[in-house]
C-alpha cells in the first residue's frame, strides 16, 4: 500500500540483495521513463523508497502519480 502524505505517495520496498533491488530500479526506470514520470528514490543494499509527486503541477499528487505506482506495484508483485 502506497502511503499518501506532503503531497505524495511514498512506499518501500525490500529485496533479497542489492542485485534485486537494483534490476527492479532498472525496470522501474524504463517504465519512468516511457511515461515521462520519475521517481524521487533512495537505495541502500537491498531497500528501495520511492517518493511520487508531479512537480510540474505544484507538487502535488496527479494521476501520473497513481498510474506510475501501480506501475511500480506490479513490478513488484512478480519480484
Amino acid at each position: 500500500m502506497w502511503k499518501e502524505e506532503n503531497n505524495s505517495l511514498s512506499k518501500s520496498f525490500e529485496f533479497k540483495n542489492f542485485i534485486e533491488a537494483f534490476s527492479f530500479m532498472t525496470k522501474v526506470a524504463m517504465i519512468a521513463e516511457k511515461m515521462n514520470h520519475h521517481p524521487e528514490w533512495k537505495n541502500v543494499y537491498n531497500k528501495v523508497d520511492i517518493i511520487l509527486t508531479t512537480h510540474d503541477e505544484g507538487n502535488t499528487i496527479t494521476e501520473k502519480d497513481r498510474l506510475l505506482a501501480e506501475a511500480i506495484s506490479s513490478l513488484y508483485s512478480i519480484a
